[in-house]
């Protein structure tokens, strides 16, 4: 994948170790950087997330940043953002990620993103479908799910 490219997940106020020793462990599979918004709900050195993350985590490109603020002063006007909620009314699948580096924002496993964060960015809401009885999915899932698209259409598309 070229450097104009690439790909960012960020996790806002992540609660669950074990969740972001996964995500981690997949941003290392697809070269993606992973940046962390504080207050988090765990130590980095906990066992739980380094187990998750298994002998992974020492190739992963991260940060972990004091507020949101600091994480959108990083992001190039050009970039595409991706704020993935449940209260979006767009598929991930149609949030364009091709030619564009890209930022994919994901919420703490209780809440989700703020009200307010959502509301300054209502064009970049998107959701995963879910057409079954399930109210969310597992953090660490919904990562996958909206990396692997970014990275497909970045990659793969025609």
């Amino acid at each position: 994948m070229s450097k104009e490219k690439k790909l960012h997940v960020v996790l806002v106020e992540p609660e669950i170790p074990n969740n972001t020793g996964n995500i981690g462990r997949t941003c290392v599979a697809l070269g993606a950087a992973l940046h962390l918004v504080e207050p988090l709900g765990f130590s980095l050195d906990e066992k739980r997330l380094r187990r998750a993350g298994l002998d992974y985590w020492p190739h992963l490109d991260f940060k972990v940043h004091r507020d949101l603020k600091s994480v959108m002063e990083l992001i190039p006007q050009a970039s595409k953002k991706a704020l993935f909620t449940t209260k979006a009314t767009k598929s991930h699948f149609e949030a364009g990620f091709k030619d564009h580096e890209s930022w994919l924002f994901f919420g703490k496993e209780t809440k989700g993103l703020s009200e307010d964060f959502l509301f300054k960015h209502p064009e970049d809401l998107y959701k995963i479908p879910m057409p079954g009885e399930t109210r969310s999915l597992n953090l660490a899932n919904s990562v996958a799910i909206g990396l692997y698209e970014a990275y497909r259409q970045q990659c793969f598309s025609v």
